[in-house]
């Protein structure tokens, strides 16, 4: 099938800029370093800030690092192809320092969401902390005025199911002695070593915890609820649910996403940590419906037959409150619309958004 080279939707760019135009001006003229630059928060980052740079003609050059940069570019052309971003290949834990002044780092490595990589739990713990003293000793180097790092909503212990939203200072933590609790305990490592760099040289680190996304760039295969049900949309359905549906998400759209990130680089507080995501909870059967829903014909849910008797929920949804009060931050895509242009984007991609 002929894939359409379609970047975000130029309404989402639109109100990205709008939202943040005042805090390009910051970065006129400069240089910045990114790491993860070929993910879903990556690629939601570069198609904003090349769309900034072109509107407002702010000069930027972007070095991005990424393991396969030719494989970035057969995915995505249109966006490897722009000439304010320049590509470097290398690992997140051992890449060679770019020479010269860069004004802005942002950390947005981690290991590549696979199956095989979910297998190996030491690599990610590795990639993580490695990754992060790695990005922050060069941050030192080039004399990076800010630097970012993507955290996740994971360095929180369990959610209650009475707790509607994880706030920043939740006082329990995960067991660091469960590799389950991998991904949250290689966040908190990240974030303990931002501080402690923070502390000892100066460094004006930004922490923003991440939680669940939706929007184009979504990855469709691999085991999260919001990509399988696309997938399942985009080939026709139904949309399969694997479980009883109880969990509870939320899901951010990626305009807003990249809202708060380029929010939080310029105007965050040291080290001060910000969840970053949607209190719109659903239940995964919920989602299920409203992905079902997004196409014409609508889509059935299938459901797995019962068995067992039902737990406690589990929730996953941050409180914001900290965000919208010290930053002004809000939600302006609902999730049914974000599933929408989701499924949208995707379909215009021949149901391929890897391109590959």
């Amino acid at each position: 099938m002929n894939l359409l080279p379609l970047s975000c939707p130029s309404h989402d760019l639109d109100d990205i800029l709008s939202r943040t135009e005042p805090l390009w001006q910051s970065l006129r003229g400069e240089r910045l370093f990114v790491t993860g630059g070929t993910g879903f928060v990556g690629c939601w980052l570069l198609e904003s800030l090349v769309w900034a740079n072109g509107r407002l003609n702010l000069g930027l050059s972007v070095e991005v690092l990424s393991r396969d940069p030719a494989r970035f570019t057969r995915q995505y052309p249109w966006l490897a192809g722009h000439a304010c971003l320049q590509y470097r290949q290398g690992d997140v834990r051992s890449f060679e320092f770019p020479e010269g002044h860069f004004s802005h780092v942002i950390h947005a490595a981690t290991e590549a969401p696979t199956v095989e990589n979910d297998d190996r739990p030491l690599l990610k713990f590795e990639t993580m902390v490695h990754g992060t003293q790695r990005t922050l000793d060069f941050a030192r180097q080039c004399g990076a005025g800010k630097v970012l790092l993507t955290s996740s909503g994971a360095v929180y212990a369990k959610q209650p199911p009475a707790l509607l939203g994880m706030v920043e200072d939740y006082p329990e933590a995960s067991d660091p002695t469960n590799p389950a609790f991998v991904n949250g305990e290689g966040k908190r490592a990240s974030e303990m070593l931002c501080a402690l760099y923070a502390r000892q040289f100066g460094l004006d680190v930004k922490i923003a915890r991440l939680f669940s996304f939706i929007g184009p760039y979504l990855q469709l295969d691999f085991h999260y609820a919001a990509g399988n049900f696309v997938r399942d949309a985009l080939s026709g359905g139904p949309i399969r649910l694997t479980g009883d549906g109880s969990p509870i998400r939320s899901f951010q759209y990626g305009a807003d996403l990249a809202v708060w990130l380029w929010t939080i680089l310029s105007r965050g507080e040291t080290c001060r940590p910000y969840n970053v995501g949607s209190e719109e909870a659903v239940t995964i059967a919920e989602l299920a419906e409203l992905v079902g829903a997004a196409v014409r014909p609508r889509l059935p849910v299938e459901r797995p037959a019962e068995s067992g008797v039902p737990g406690l929920r589990s929730r996953y949804v941050p409180s914001t409150v900290r965000a919208h009060r010290e930053l002004g931050l809000d939600n302006r895509t609902d999730l049914a619309t974000a599933i929408t242009r989701t499924v949208d984007w995707c379909q215009a991609r021949g149901g391929n958004p890897a391109g590959e």
